[in-house]
This record gives structure tokens, sequence and C-alpha cells, in this order.
């Protein structure tokens, strides 16, 4: 299969560890991967001059450096992701499909939510997470957003904030427009790991909490990060 006409967006800071096999799983299937680069101190630049994909800098935040990267496409079709998250096997058979719809100019396609881990826990964490994207409509960034450009533009794009950039972005497009794509993505469970199952869980949901409480997205970042 010729490789799709997608821009892949990958925003990055220090994720040298990671990013390689994320890369990997879009080289040769997409036309285009553009990482934007929040000011890395590791050897994630040179990974990604390395693997031919286009760095760019941008303001430190997932939402500064996906809007610069979208920015800066160049394809019909975006395809957002995070750089701890490589897309699984069949993934560019359902992202064909799906861009093969005239009637997903108008939609856009998430992939189911995957971790590299084979802990009980991991496999509640992807039920729950399922089970949000289809009767909630959230949809997270690490399970990848794959959108035509003009729609999303339409949108008016990721907002410049610092964090919760992809629970915006899904709400306007709106549950209605969100279809669930038949493909893994495949994030680390590093995090969880690290933080425990159920405190790594509580946090995100407290802070998607805040959010619809009307918090700002600077104000949870710093209590994100504090509790990190």
């Amino acid at each position: 299969m010729y490789p799709l006409p997608i821009s892949a967006l990958i925003p990055t800071l220090n994720a040298a560890a990671s990013l390689p096999a994320t890369l990997a799983g879009l080289r040769g299937k997409v036309a285009e991967i553009i990482i934007a680069d929040g000011g890395s101190a590791d050897d994630t630049p040179e990974i990604a001059r390395s693997s031919g994909a286009r760095l760019i800098t941008a303001q430190r935040g997932r939402g500064s450096q996906l809007r610069a990267a979208a920015e800066a496409s160049t394809q019909p079709w975006l395809l957002a992701l995070h750089a701890d998250t490589r897309p699984g096997h069949g993934w560019q058979d359902a992202a064909a499909a799906f861009i093969a719809r005239p009637e997903t100019q108008t939609l856009a396609g998430y992939f189911r939510f995957a971790l590299d881990d084979a802990a009980p826990e991991a496999r509640r964490l992807e039920a729950m997470v399922a089970w949000r994207s289809r009767w909630l409509g959230l949809p997270y960034g690490d399970q990848g957003l794959l959108i035509e450009r003009d729609f999303y533009q339409a949108l008016g794009g990721y907002e410049a904030i610092p964090l919760m950039e992809d629970v915006a972005l899904i709400r306007r497009i709106g549950r209605k427009r969100l279809l669930a794509l038949p493909a893994d993505f495949i994030t680390s469970a590093e995090k969880w790991r690290r933080d425990g199952w159920y405190g790594r869980s509580v946090r995100n949901l407290f802070c998607l909490s805040l959010w619809f409480a009307g918090v700002s997205p600077t104000r949870i970042a710093r209590i994100y990060a504090r509790r990190g």
C-alpha cells in the first residue's frame, strides 16, 4: 500500500525512549511525519532528523505543539498522536478505509486504546477507555485522532493550551461525528507503572473533572505537575 495522504503530528518533549517505536509504526505508511518539539534536552531532535521526519520547534505544551505541527502540514489528512503511542497492526488499512468514505470528510476517527503491559490492570483500564470513548464520546490523544485538514481548520484546530487540548477539540467535533477505527494504538504503560494504576487513573479523572468544571488548562497543568 502506498503511503497514505496523511501528515502525522507528534508533539515531543524528551521522548527519546519511546519515539523510535512510534516512528517505526508510521514510516513508509504516511506521506509526512512532523515532530513539533517543545525543547527536548535528550536525543529527541537527533532521532527525529535521522528518521527523515520534519522537525519543527514550538512553544512547550501539547496544544501549542500540535497546533504548530498542523500549520506546517501539507497533506489533506492529519493524524495526531503522542510520542509514546505506536500504531498497531492493521492501522494503515483501517485509516485507508476511513479516508475512502466520502462522509468522513466531516467526521474524525480514533483508534482503540491499548497498553504495552500484560498486567490485568492494563486490561481493565483498556476496557474503561473503550467505554468512555463509546458512550461519552471522549477518546484521548493517546488513541490517535484522524481528521480531514479542512474539517480540522473549520473547527478551529488545537488550542494553544498546556493540557486538555485533545478533550477541547474532541468536544468541538462532537460525539456523533466520532468514529472508532478497528485497530490498536499502543501506548507505553510506564507512567501507570510508575505512578500506580489506580493513582494515575484517579489523577487523570480529577483533571478531566476540573476541565468540565471550568478550571483553566494552565491551572490544571500546574495541578497535574504537582501530583506527578
